[in-house]
C-alpha cells in the first residue's frame, strides 16, 4: 500500500493512516474499534447517535471574496467567515492527532470529461466504508497517480462548542469552495459526507456547462435514457428501478451535451418498512460490504426489524451499485435523456396522475419542487401540507435557482425531451394511486404511447392531461372525475394552486413567462 502523508492538511502525529482499504479490511477495523456489529446477512450495522439525518441548520458556506457574488445566500446557504472556518479547522485537525485515520481517494462523476477527485479523511472506519461504497472507486493505476480536487474531513467525535466556535450546535458542516475543503464535525450520519460531495458538484459543474440533478436515472435496451426528479416518498427510487431498463443511479446525476452520468458508484436507500416483497433490490443489497445505519437489530439472532423506528425513521443502508441487478455499471448513458419525469405525491388529490409540460411549465414545476404530507402522518397535521424544495434539492444548491432552471430548459430544448409531471399520490377516491397504474403511465411516457392519447388542458394548473393511457382506467386520468363533490374539488385545487403561487413569489430572478406558466389561483 502506497504511503500517504496528510501533513499538507495539517494532520500530523497520527497513530496510523490507512488509505483505500478494502471493504473487508474496513469492516474488520470497525469491529475491532467497536463501531458496530455484523448482521445475520453480513452487513455492518451502526448507530449514529444524536444525528440520524442531515442537520440542515448546521450547514455553512465560507463567505470568501472569490465566491461571495456567486452564492445564493439565505436560510439554506448561510455564511461563515473565513476566520471562523479556519479556527474550527485548526481545532478539528488537532483533535485528529494520535488517532487512526482512514482515507478514501475516489471520484465523483462517471463521465471522465467531468470527473472530480475527492479525498475523504475519516475518523471512523465505518464512515470510510460508506464513502468507499458510495463514490466511484479508482483502479490501482488511477490510485497511484491520484490528486484530489476537493478534500472532505469528517470527525464526528469532535463536538463543537457554539459559544466558542460560532456554530449553532455541536455539529457543523462547512464548505470552503475557494480552498476546496469540506469540514464535517459532530455528526456521525454518513449522509452528510455524500451530500457534501453533491453540494460541491452543484457548484462546479454548471461552470462546465453540465446540469447537475438530484434525480434517479435509467436507460432502455435501445439506449434511451430518462431522469426522475422527486422528493422523499414520491417513488423516485422505486420507479427508476424498472426490470425492463438498466439503472444508471438512484440520486445524483449530471446532464452534459452528450451524456447523462451518475456522480456516484453506490446507493443510499431508506430502510423503514423495508420488505423483500415491496423493494427486493434494496432488501437483497443489505449484505457484507453494506453499511446499515440506525436499523433495530436483535443482538442474539442479528435479524433486522425494519418496521421499528425507535432509533430513527430515517434508517438507511449504503451499498455499491453492483449489488443491484440490472445496474448500468459504467454509470453513463450514451445519449442524453429523452424523457424527464417530475414526481410528486399530492395528498390533496387534485393534481392529474400524469400531465405533459411545456418548457416554461417545466421550469416552473422544477423550481417549485412540490410534494405534500398526508394528514395524520405527523402529530398536529390535520390536513394536507404542501412541501416545496427548490429544484427538488434545495439544501444542496449553492447557486441561484434560476441558473439550474435555465440549464434544465436549455438541455430539454436541445434534446427534444418530453417533460411529465407524475402524481404518485391521491385522488378524489381518497386512495393513493396504485403503483401498477403509475408504472403503466411512466412506461407509456417512456415508449411514446402516451402521446397517442387525446390531451385536455387542466383549467387550474394549466398542464396538458392525457385522457387515456394503456393499463390505466380512463376515469382516473382526469382528477375532477374522481371527486363526487365537484365544488369541493375546485375549492381544494384552487387552495393548492394558491400555495404554488405564494411559494413562487420568493424567486425574484425568474422570467415573466415562467412565472405566468404556473397555476391560476
Amino acid at each position: 500500500m502506497k504511503h500517504i502523508s496528510l501533513e499538507n492538511l495539517g494532520i500530523i502525529n497520527t497513530t496510523a493512516v490507512y488509505r483505500n482499504l478494502t471493504p473487508a479490511q474496513l469492516v474488520e477495523a470497525a469491529l475491532r474499534r467497536g463501531e458496530g456489529k455484523l448482521s445475520k446477512t453480513g452487513a455492518l450495522v451502526v448507530k449514529t447517535g444524536k444525528y440520524t439525518g442531515r442537520s440542515a441548520k448546521d450547514k455553512f458556506i465560507v463567505d470568501s471574496k472569490g465566491v461571495h457574488d456567486e452564492i445564493a445566500w439565505g436560510s439554506v446557504n448561510k455564511p461563515v467567515s473565513q476566520e471562523g472556518f479556519d479556527a474550527l479547522y485548526e481545532k478539528v485537525i488537532a483533535y485528529l492527532q494520535n488517532r487512526e485515520i482512514f482515507v478514501f481517494d475516489g471520484f465523483a462523476g462517471a463521465d471522465p470529461k467531468y470527473t472530480k477527485g475527492f479525498r475523504v479523511v475519516n475518523e471512523l472506519a465505518s464512515q470510510n466504508l460508506f464513502i468507499h461504497q458510495l463514490l466511484r472507486r479508482p483502479t490501482a493505476e488511477q490510485l497511484d497517480s491520484f490528486e484530489p480536487d476537493y478534500t472532505i474531513i469528517a470527525a464526528p467525535g469532535f463536538k463543537c462548542i457554539p459559544e466558542r466556535d460560532g456554530t449553532r450546535s455541536e455539529a457543523a458542516i462547512m464548505i470552503d469552495y475557494e480552498k476546496h475543503l469540506v469540514l464535517i464535525a459532530g455528526s456521525q450520519y454518513a449522509g452528510e459526507i455524500k451530500k457534501s460531495v453533491f453540494s460541491v458538484m452543484n457548484y462546479v459543474l454548471p461552470k462546465n456547462g453540465v446540469f447537475p440533478m438530484h434525480c434517479s436515472a435509467n436507460i432502455g435496451k435501445d439506449g434511451d435514457s430518462a431522469v426522475f426528479f422527486g422528493l422523499s416518498g414520491t417513488g423516485k427510487t422505486t420507479l427508476s428501478a424498472d426490470p425492463n431498463r438498466y439503472l444508471i443511479g438512484d440520486d445524483e446525476h449530471g446532464w452534459a451535451d452528450d451524456s447523462v452520468f451518475n456522480f456516484e458508484g453506490g446507493c443510499y436507500a431508506k430502510c423503514i418498512n423495508l420488505s423483500p416483497e415491496g423493494e427486493p433490490e434494496i432488501y437483497n443489497a443489505i449484505r457484507f460490504g453494506s453499511l446499515v445505519e440506525n436499523v433495530v437489530m436483535d443482538d442474539e439472532t442479528r435479524e433486522f426489524d425494519f418496521d421499528d423506528d425507535s432509533l430513527a425513521v430515517n434508517s438507511r443502508v449504503g451499498y455499491p451499485i453492483e449489488y443491484i441487478p440490472n445496474a448500468e455499471l459504467s454509470g453513463m448513458s450514451p445519449s442524453v435523456p429523452k424523457t424527464v419525469i417530475f414526481l410528486t405525491a399530492d395528498a390533496y388529490g387534485v393534481l392529474p396522475p400524469i400531465s405533459k409540460l411545456d418548457k416554461n411549465q417545466a421550469m416552473y414545476y422544477f423550481v417549485s419542487g412540490f410534494t405534500s404530507k398526508l394528514a395524520g402522518t405527523e402529530i398536529g397535521v390535520k390536513e394536507p401540507v404542501p412541501t416545496f424544495s427548490t429544484c427538488f434539492g434545495e439544501p444542496f444548491l449553492p447557486l441561484d435557482p434560476s441558473i439550474y432552471a435555465s440549464m434544465l430548459a436549455d438541455k430539454v430544448e436541445k434534446s427534444g425531451a418530453s417533460v411529465y409531471l407524475v402524481n404518485t399520490g391521491w385522488n378524489g377516491t381518497g386512495k393513493r394511486m396504485k403503483l401498477a397504474y403509475t408504472r403503466a403511465m411512466v412506461t407509456a411516457a417512456l415508449n411514446g404511447d402516451l402521446l397517442k392519447s387525446e390531451f385536455v388542458t387542466d383549467p387550474i394548473f394549466g398542464v396538458s392531461v392525457p385522457t387515456t393511457c394503456p393499463g390505466v382506467p380512463s376515469e382516473l386520468m382526469i382528477p375532477e372525475n374522481t371527486w363526487e363533490d365537484k365544488d369541493k374539488y375546485r375549492e381544494t385545487a384552487r387552495k393548492l394552486a394558491a400555495s404554488f403561487v405564494d411559494n413562487f413569489k420568493k424567486y425574484t430572478h425568474m422570467p415573466k413567462e415562467v412565472v405566468d406558466a404556473g397555476p391560476k389561483a
